[in-house]
C-alpha cells in the first residue's frame, strides 16, 4: 500500500494494511521536526494510538481532533518544541488542588485532558489565556482550606485512599442514581425526552465503572503495592502476567475518558443541571446526585491519571534499572 504526502502532511490510515498502521504512523511522527504536524485520517476514533504514542514517546506531542465521526476522524498530531516548560494541567493540580476550582469554573478538563498545557486547553476552548492565568495566580497562597497532600503520599497509601474514598463512593451512590434516573425518565420522559438519553448514559457509566473498579482493585493496584514493597525492601518484584504496568494504566485511562465523556454529555443534555419548572423532588434529587457524582469522579480520576499512574510508571522504570 502507498500513501501520499502533501504540504499539510496528511496520512490516510485506511489505505494501510492493519499490521502496518501503527508502525507507519510512528515512523511519520518520528520524522517530524519540532513544531511540525502530522494529520491522520481514520474511519474510527484512534484513541488507543494516543496512549501508545504517549507511552512510547512521552508527552512530546499535542493531539487535536479536527473531525470526530461519525464516518471520519481527523486528528492533528504536533510535535512539541523542546524547551517549552509549560506545566500540564494535571501537573498543576497535582501540586495545588486549589487551582482545580479555576479549571472547573471554565470547563477545563484537568483529569482525562490533564496532559495538555493551559495554553493548549485555552486555545481548544476559545478561552482568554491571560484571564485564566491571572485567576490561577490568585489562588496562590490561599489557606482557607488545606487540601490533602496527595502528591507526597506513598503509592500504596494513595491507592488505598482511592479505593476507600472514591471507589466506595461510586459503589454506594451509583445504584441510587440508576434508580432515580429510571424513575424520572419514566415519569417525565414524554415532556423531557433528554431524560431518556440521560438514563441510557447512566447505565453506560454503571457498566463501565463496575468492571473498571474490579480491574483496579484486583489487578492494577495490587501490583503497584507490590512494586512499593519491592522498592522499600530492596527485593525483586514478581513479573506480572500483563507485562509492563503501562498496559493496564493505558486501559484505565481510556475507560476514565469514556466515563468522563458520558458525564459531560449528561451535563450538556441537562443544560448544566438546570431544573425545569415542572421538576418534582425526584427530578431535583437526581440532578443533584449526578452533579456530585461528576465532581467526585473529577477528583477520583485526577488522583489516578495525574499522580498515581505517572509515579507507578516511574517506579517500574526505577525497579527495572535496579
Amino acid at each position: 500500500m502507498s500513501t501520499s504526502t502533501t504540504t499539510e502532511n496528511i496520512l490516510d490510515v485506511t489505505l494501510l494494511e492493519p499490521r502496518m498502521k501503527h508502525p507507519t504512523i510512528f515512523s511519520r511522527f518520528d520524522q517530524l521536526g519540532e513544531g511540525e504536524s502530522l494529520t491522520i485520517h481514520n474511519d474510527h476514533d484512534p484513541k488507543p494510538l494516543y496512549y501508545q504514542l504517549l507511552g512510547e514517546r512521552g508527552n512530546i506531542f499535542t493531539w487535536q481532533y479536527e473531525e470526530q465521526g461519525p464516518h471520519w476522524w481527523k486528528i492533528k498530531i504536533t510535535k512539541r518544541i523542546s524547551g517549552e516548560n509549560d506545566e500540564t494541567l494535571g501537573e498543576i493540580v497535582a501540586k495545588d488542588m486549589h487551582k482545580a476550582q479555576v479549571f472547573k469554573k471554565y470547563g477545563i478538563d484537568f483529569c482525562c485532558g490533564g496532559k495538555k498545557t493551559v495554553k493548549e486547553a485555552c486555545a481548544e476552548k476559545g478561552l482568554d489565556l491571560a484571564l485564566i492565568e491571572r485567576e490561577l495566580q490568585q489562588t496562590e497562597g490561599v489557606v482557607s482550606s488545606r487540601p490533602l497532600p496527595f502528591n507526597d503520599w506513598e503509592l500504596d497509601f494513595l491507592a488505598d485512599y482511592i479505593v476507600n474514598t472514591h471507589h466506595t463512593y461510586v459503589k454506594k451512590n451509583l445504584p441510587d442514581i440508576r434508580a432515580y434516573a429510571a424513575k424520572v425518565a419514566r415519569v417525565h420522559g414524554a415532556s423531557h425526552p433528554e431524560l431518556l438519553e440521560i438514563y441510557e448514559l447512566v447505565e453506560e457509566v454503571n457498566a463501565e465503572l463496575s468492571e473498571h473498579l474490579v480491574k483496579e482493585e484486583h489487578v492494577l493496584f495490587p501490583y503497584i503495592k507490590e512494586m512499593v514493597v519491592a522498592k522499600r525492601n530492596n527485593t525483586p518484584v514478581q513479573h506480572p502476567g500483563f507485562g509492563s504496568v503501562r498496559g493496564p494504566i493505558n486501559m484505565m485511562e481510556m475507560e476514565h475518558e469514556s466515563a468522563g465523556k458520558n458525564l459531560a454529555t449528561i451535563r450538556s443534555l441537562s443544560q448544566n443541571y438546570t431544573l425545569p419548572s415542572d421538576a418534582c423532588a425526584s427530578y431535583s434529587l437526581l440532578f443533584r446526585m449526578l452533579e456530585e457524582f461528576e465532581d467526585d469522579l473529577f477528583s477520583h480520576v485526577h488522583l489516578e491519571n495525574n499522580i498515581l499512574f505517572p509515579k507507578a510508571l516511574a517506579l517500574e522504570e526505577t525497579l527495572q534499572k535496579g
